[in-house]
Formats: structure tokens, C-alpha cells, sequence
């Protein structure tokens, strides 16, 4: 199954003006904290350029970085999700300049345009399923049997 490259690419161009509507520039300078894992997700990003690390808490610990995102790539995906909590926290690793969407406004209009809502739905969900892929992949390769054998 082919990759949508951005969430745009998956909407017929009339429901992407729709959408481009909504959003409005953020330039990030490099630290920006975005958000924290467990508050409540009410926006959305698309970055246009740079990188953003995905982190989760460790009790005692300093968070983990679990993935970082970059050009093209949405960041967020709890914000469309019942009960709209982060499940990660953000930070900028540079200057990002993105495309920052307000979640209910964004939900509304899924709502009241079901091809554009689909579209949006389905962009979703295959982006957290590849990264859900990614995850499972890089766990392998830390926890995984070494060199392909099975057993002792």
C-alpha cells in the first residue's frame, strides 16, 4: 500500500482549500516545548521544515525520545481521538516552521464534510499505523534474538 507523502496529497482539492483554510504559519524556535504527554491534544502540525522529537515520560528518568518527524509530516494525531489527551510530548530540535490547525475546529468540519472527514480519518490511521510499524521495528532491532538464531 502506497504512502500518502502528506495529508494534503489525500484530499481532492476542493476539501483541501477547505482544510489549508484552517491552518495559519508557526515559525518554532529550537526547544519549543509543543506539548506534554497526558494534557489535553487541541491542535494539530504539519511542518514545513525542520524537526520535532517525539518524547515519552520515564519515571526517574530524563523522557525518551521515541521518533522525530520532519518535513511533510504531521505532527499530532491524539487531538482527533475521543479522549484528546496527548499520548507523547513535542520539542523542536531546530527552527521549525509549520502549519498549525486548531483540533475542534478541524473535528467540526470532518463532521460536517464526510469525504473530507474520511480523507482525514484515513490519512490518520495510516500514518499511526506506520508508526506503529517503525516502533515495532526498532524494538526488534534492540530487543530482538541476535543474528537470526532461534534458541539457545
Amino acid at each position: 500500500m502506497p504512502q500518502v507523502e502528506h495529508l494534503f496529497d489525500a484530499l481532492p482539492a476542493d476539501r483541501r482549500r477547505r482544510l489549508t483554510e484552517l491552518g495559519h504559519e508557526v515559525s518554532l524556535p529550537r526547544a519549543t516545548r509543543l506539548f506534554e504527554e497526558g494534557r489535553r491534544a487541541d491542535r494539530f502540525w504539519i511542518i514545513r521544515s525542520g524537526q520535532i522529537a517525539l518524547d515519552q515520560r520515564v519515571p526517574g528518568r530524563q523522557a525518551a525520545v521515541v521518533e522525530t518527524l520532519g518535513r511533510g509530516e504531521v505532527l499530532g494525531w491524539s487531538w482527533l481521538f475521543p479522549p484528546y489527551l496527548w499520548h507523547f510530548g513535542a520539542e523542536t530540535v531546530g527552527h521549525v516552521d509549520a502549519l498549525e490547525f486548531d483540533a475542534p475546529l478541524v473535528r467540526a468540519l470532518c463532521e460536517d464534510d464526510p469525504i473530507l472527514g474520511r480523507a482525514v480519518y484515513r490519512y490518520v490511521a495510516e500514518t499511526v499505523a506506520e508508526r506503529l510499524h517503525g516502533t515495532r521495528t526498532r524494538l526488534l532491532d534492540l530487543y530482538g534474538p541476535q543474528g537470526g538464531t532461534a534458541g539457545p
